[in-house]
């Protein structure tokens, strides 16, 4: 199989698609993989690294898209890259189509097969392709916050591990999963008062078995939300339904009880985020003000640290990508019922049920299609 990797054009986005040592592995499988010139170098991958590892590299994205029969990216493809997929292409990436009505329609006039990394499952029902970047989100999150709730920056002014003398800032994680999780690590190791909420007993039972006093746990309602609100200086929304539009819980109407300059950072954005005044910023203009409230919404966090997403996305994906090149998209799903879970988009019919519901489109069964 021919595999292409194009340069990611979505705003600050650093990462690539295939690492050098995922294009070394492919070709030593027997397949020929061609890369966009430059596509590696956000990541520290020059165009030597690839060549030596048996890829091909070419001049533009118009030539990658034309040649390659399955492409490798990270973010969804944008408008103009939707416009080179063609009936028949496989691509391989992550999609977030929930709340994503234009990119869903584009991929269906495409006719092109499509496979999202971020509903790709595993045996203990966890989302392998997803984790990786949600652990880095998880790690920037607190550290987004904090430099957001600097004064200079709209913040409130206030220190996350604050100072003897002076309490720390108090953190509010909606969500124990692997954002959560380790969104609550680092802000607790930075000092700061935190607290995880999930409506899991059995996760919340994890957490404090594990974690111990690091962090307070609480069982997630909106009750409870309500009476921690006007106390926290800084709300992590890290909740994931997968493949779905992620829930609102925080209004805008609940901003009057809550501390001006205090911080939504809204790690759920890709899935159209979790407070109701969330919209997509990005790295170059990352925060936003709403009745005194500072936002921090960047679509794809993990990019400011592209050389170690790169690389984690990469350990996770490789396999995957092997397996539909060596065998094709409908053998390698059949054997495998979790990569057929990532499986949202076929010839113009949509295979995932949760983004059919979010966006009102019939849906196929994607067993239908093997």
């Amino acid at each position: 199989m021919k595999i292409g990797c194009p340069t990611e054009i979505k705003p600050q986005e650093f990462r690539v698609g295939l690492t050098p040592i995922a294009a070394r592995e492919a070709v030593s499988h027997g397949h020929e993989v061609i890369v966009q010139s430059g596509a590696g170098l956000g990541a520290g991958f020059d165009d030597a690294a690839y060549e030596a590892a048996g890829a091909r590299i070419i001049a533009t994205a118009e030539e990658v898209f034309a040649e390659a029969e399955m492409i490798v990216k990270v973010k969804e493809p944008q408008a103009v890259e939707r416009k080179m997929l063609r009936e028949g292409q496989l691509l391989f990436t992550y999609l977030h189509l929930a709340p994503d009505e234009p990119q869903t329609r584009d991929l269906l006039a495409s006719g092109c097969t499509a496979i999202a990394y971020e509903t790709v499952t595993d045996r203990s029902g966890g989302l392998p392709l997803l984790a990786p970047m949600s652990e880095v989100a998880g790690r920037l999150a607190p550290q987004m916050g904090a430099w957001t709730l600097q004064k200079a920056n709209g913040g409130r002014g206030v220190l996350m591990g604050g100072v003897p003398g002076v309490g720390p800032a108090r953190v509010i994680v909606i969500g124990g999963g692997v954002v959560g999780t380790h969104a609550a690590r680092i802000a607790a190791g930075m000092g700061a008062d935190v607290t995880v909420l999930d409506r899991s007993l059995p996760r919340l039972r994890y957490l404090d078995d594990v974690f111990g006093g690091t962090f307070k746990t609480g069982y997630s309602s909106a009750g409870l939300l309500e009476e921690l609100l006007p106390m926290a200086d800084m709300v992590i929304g890290a909740v994931l339904i997968p493949g779905a539009a992620a829930p609102k819980l925080v209004r805008r109407d609940q901003f009057p009880m809550m501390k001006p300059g205090a911080v939504l950072v809204d790690v759920a954005i890709d899935q159209g985020g979790c407070f109701e005044t969330s919209r997509a910023t990005t790295h170059a203009d990352p925060v936003y003000e709403v009745d005194g409230i500072m936002h921090y919404c960047v679509a794809n966090m993990p990019g400011a640290v592209a050389r170690t997403s790169t690389l984690a996305l990469g350990n996770a994906t490789m396999p995957f990508m092997l397996a539909l090149a060596d065998k094709g998209w409908r053998r390698a799903c059949a054997e495998d019922p979790h990569l057929l879970a990532g499986l949202n988009v076929h010839a113009g019919q949509l295979t995932y049920a949760a983004v059919g519901e979010a966006l009102g489109i019939e849906t196929v069964h994607p067993e239908s299609l093997l």
